[in-house]
Parts: C-alpha cells; sequence; structure tokens
C-alpha cells in the first residue's frame, strides 16, 4: 500500500524543489514551488511509475499535445518519477512517444515529493497521481490511478480550466460536463435547492 497522505484538497501544499530534465534546453533545471507560486502560477504535477515503460510512453504524447493549452491557463506541468534526470534524457531521446515532451520532467530520486503526495509504493515506484496546486499553495484536485490504468489529459485541461476559471467566481458553482467560460454555472442559493434542473434548463 501507498503512504497515505496528510494533505487534503483545500489544504497548503508544502514548498519542495526537483531536478529536472528540460526537453526545450535539452539540459538540466529545477522546479521550485514557492518560484511558482511567486510567479503567480498554477502547477500540475502528473507522477508516474517509470521510464521506458508502455502506459507511461503513452501518457506523455497525451499530456504534450494539451501542454500549450494548460500554459495558456497559467499552468506549469511537471512529470515526476524517482528516475534520475539523466534517465529522464535517454528516455525522451529515443522514445518515439516522448518527441513532442517540451515540458519540464521532474526526478524525484528520494521519492520524497511522491511521499508527501502519498503516491509512494513500497517497490520505489509512483502511482499515477495528478495534483493541481493553485498559485495560493493549496491542493485544489487530486486524482490516483494504479499503475495499469492511463489519464485522459483532455479532462486534465477541462479541470485546470475549471479551477482557474471558477478561482476568480467564488459565488459561483461548476456543474459536471462544464468545458469552458461561458458554459453555464451555478449560483448557490435557497431558491436552488431542488431546482438544479430548471436551472441548467434555463
Amino acid at each position: 500500500m501507498s503512504e497515505v497522505t496528510t494533505i487534503q484538497v483545500g489544504q497548503i501544499v508544502p514548498d519542495f524543489e526537483m531536478e529536472t530534465y528540460l526537453p526545450t534546453k535539452k539540459d538540466f533545471g529545477k522546479f521550485s514551488l514557492a518560484e511558482a507560486k511567486k510567479a503567480g502560477k498554477w502547477t500540475v504535477l502528473v507522477f508516474y511509475p517509470a521510464d521506458f515503460t508502455f502506459v507511461c510512453a503513452t501518457e506523455f504524447s497525451a499530456l504534450a499535445s494539451q501542454y500549450a493549452a494548460l500554459q495558456k491557463l497559467g499552468c506549469e506541468v511537471v512529470t515526476v518519477s524517482t528516475d534520475t534526470k539523466f534517465t529522464h534524457l535517454a528516455w525522451q531521446k529515443h522514445e518515439g512517444e516522448l518527441a513532442q515532451v517540451t515540458y519540464p520532467m521532474g526526478a524525484d530520486r528520494t521519492g520524497a515529493v511522491a511521499k508527501l503526495f502519498g503516491v509512494l509504493l513500497p517497490n520505489g515506484l509512483a502511482l499515477r497521481g495528478t495534483f493541481i496546486i493553485g498559485p495560493d499553495g493549496k491542493l485544489h484536485g487530486s486524482e490516483i490511478n494504479f499503475l495499469n490504468i492511463g489519464r485522459n489529459m483532455e479532462e486534465l485541461t477541462r479541470k485546470v480550466s475549471a479551477f482557474v476559471h471558477f478561482s476568480k467566481l467564488p459565488e459561483e458553482a461548476c456543474p459536471a460536463n462544464w468545458k469552458k467560460a461561458g458554459d453555464k454555472s451555478l449560483k448557490p442559493n435557497a431558491a436552488l435547492v431542488g431546482n438544479v434542473h430548471q436551472a441548467m434548463q434555463g
């Protein structure tokens, strides 16, 4: 079993740093949550089990197709495994599914960050955990899949878009299947109790 995280949605995420491989520069770098918050950015952490594996490669390709949209939302994406930055470099260089990857690849070599979010397994691999952190440092979204199930990265973009949009509209709520600004939202009040269907049809 993975260790249970002490960070719940709505709570502040402790600052952390990770070494990264930066495909656009073909060089190494560093990701700092404190710096991301200071820059007013949203942060999406995409944990995965290991480099040179199978479902992971398809997730990287799917995420690459969404990266520009996520950046446009004011978001930085960092994929994270317990592999080294050197292994990240080799995988991105040789695996065709990663050819379009331009986002930072985080090297959580000690597993400290994976443990922080409750996705570190006893064998040192990480579950497929996706965590959305706001510029306020709060954990806004959390999703964890087992090792054999890949994630829908279009849905990730939809969720980030919703978090960004509704963070500016604290009196409104996001209904299921909301896709973009301008779509119908809900304004909770006494009159809405028992009348959501009518409100969604109006």
